[in-house]
This record gives structure tokens, C-alpha cells and sequence, in this order.
């Protein structure tokens, strides 16, 4: 992958957008000392070459009764490539599933999950998780405490 050329200002506009990503375009281009025109400018220029991948609003996972976070190591029958595009297009097909990531190391596949509590990971695991194509093996860690989350990319 080709690193982008980012400038001192390109830096701040992409702070200022990660603590903030509602923040106006007039506020934005009055804290980067730039028109907001060129300021506009910029954050579509950053959009377009992919630096800026898209904007959302963070959920509290307690308010909306998912406040158990559930990180899941799955190994593989096989590391084939016809039998890691079933697994991962089983996953997609998986809405409780937040995030799957390709691991090198013991497990093929570390999977996060929002749950309520242990009864509903039970129950995800026995719909779905149990049910994803080639899986061998899962082993499950509850998270205790959340110390960092979401952070914003260093720059």
C-alpha cells in the first residue's frame, strides 16, 4: 500500500475531524487558519484519495443493551483459499459480529462481539458462530474492562 503525503495541515484537519467528526466546515477551516472554500478542499481531497474512509456516530454499547464486549479466536479445518472465502462470507452474513480480522499465529481469525451478557453470547454462538463454514475451533475471552477504545489514529 502507497503512504500518502500528509502536510501539517492535512494533520490537523484529520485530528480535529477524529475528536470531532460533526464539527462544521467553518469551525474546522477557522481552527486550520484556511478559507473555509480551501478547507472544503482539503476534506474532500482527503475523502477522495481514501484517508478519510467515512464518518459515524459511536454508540454506547451499554444504552443499547450490548455492554459486553466478546473476542473470539477461531481456527480453520483448512487454510484454503475456497475455505477462508466461505468462513469470511459466513461472518459478513453475521450482524452481531462488529469486527473479523485474518491473524497470523495460533488462531486464523479473531472475531469482536457485542453481547447483553453471557446468555446471549450463548446464544449467538449456537446460531451462528457454531454454524460458520470450516471452523475447527473457538475459544472465547470475555472482556472485563474496556481501558482504550476508538482511538483516534495517530498522526
Amino acid at each position: 500500500m502507497l503512504t500518502i503525503e500528509l502536510d501539517a495541515t492535512d494533520r490537523k484537519i484529520l485530528s480535529l475531524l477524529q475528536a470531532d467528526g460533526r464539527i462544521t466546515n467553518t469551525e474546522l477551516s477557522e481552527r486550520v487558519n484556511l478559507s473555509a472554500s480551501a478547507c472544503l478542499r482539503r476534506v474532500q481531497r482527503l475523502e477522495d484519495i481514501g484517508v478519510i474512509e467515512g464518518y459515524s456516530a459511536r454508540l454506547s454499547r451499554a444504552a443499547i443493551g450490548r455492554p459486553t464486549m466478546v473476542f473470539v479466536e477461531i481456527s480453520l479445518q483448512s487454510q484454503a483459499e475456497d475455505a477462508l472465502d466461505a468462513f469470511e462470507a459466513g461472518v459478513r452474513a453475521c450482524p452481531e459480529i462488529l469486527e473479523c480480522h485474518l491473524m497470523a499465529g495460533q488462531a486464523d481469525y479473531l472475531l469482536k462481539v457485542a453481547v447483553a451478557d453471557t446468555a446471549d453470547f450463548a446464544r449467538i454462538h449456537r446460531e451462528s458462530l457454531a454454524r460458520l463454514p470450516g471452523v475447527r475451533q473457538l475459544h472465547t475471552s470475555f472482556a472485563l474492562r474496556t481501558i482504550v477504545a476508538d482511538a483516534a489514529m495517530p498522526l
